[in-house]
């Protein structure tokens, strides 16, 4: 039976996360799967060709999930307008499916887990995990933020808060929860308790008027 590029991504995907990348071969990948480097060769060249695919699946998911919750999909400077339009709503429920998203969508948990080794290895994974995981996903809520309170979708109290506080505020539970799980939290749990902060703050800075 064939081996399908898919797969030789979603495998190397995993030995990345569980062994970091520079520890895994290409000869690793192939033994994991059960083919000959020759094989694994006709669909990648090397380790870092599939290191770039894992990359771009990463981004392409990361989007279609921002489209699935009705959210901006790429950054404000390349589409404005659907930072003008996003409901508080949507980008909370879109902040309650992250937390499945990156605990147990295999792709994005085992991404998440690779970059979180590799950020302390070099200086472009370092970038990588915080564009991924860190300072891009509060920038990012930033943004959407200042949108609202510019079309006073947010109260007074929200303006002057400031809409960057009000990311780090906003993003801060969502990220302590995957942690948590990865401790062996109950999911459940942690689920509902994610849920019941972010319903707080949107009762907190909505304006009602």
């Amino acid at each position: 039976m064939k081996t399908s590029k898919e797969e030789i991504v979603m495998t190397s995907l995993r030995l990345f996360a569980e062994r970091g990348f520079d520890a895994v071969s290409t000869s690793m990948i192939a033994g994991e799967l059960g083919i000959t480097k020759g094989a694994l060769y006709r669909h990648f060249t090397n380790k870092l060709e599939i290191f770039d695919c894992i990359l771009k699946k990463m981004y392409e998911l990361d989007e279609q999930r921002a489209q699935e919750d009705s959210v901006p999909a790429k950054e404000f400077s390349e589409d404005a307008e659907s930072y003008e339009t996003t409901e508080i709503g949507d980008f909370v429920e879109f902040v309650n499916n992250q937390f499945l998203f990156w605990t147990e969508d295999p792709f994005a948990s085992n991404f998440r887990k690779m970059i979180t080794l590799e950020q302390f290895r070099n200086a472009e994974m370092t970038k990588l995990y915080q564009n991924v995981i860190a300072i891009g996903p509060v920038k990012y809520t930033a943004d959407i933020f200042f949108e609202m309170i510019k079309s006073g979708k947010l109260n007074n109290e929200a303006k002057e808060y400031g809409a960057w506080n009000l990311a780090v505020d906003f993003y801060a539970p969502l990220q302590l929860m995957i942690q948590l799980s990865d401790g062996g939290a109950d999911k459940e749990m942690l689920r509902r308790s994610l849920r019941q902060v972010t319903e707080e703050f949107e009762k907190r800075w909505i304006n009602r008027v």
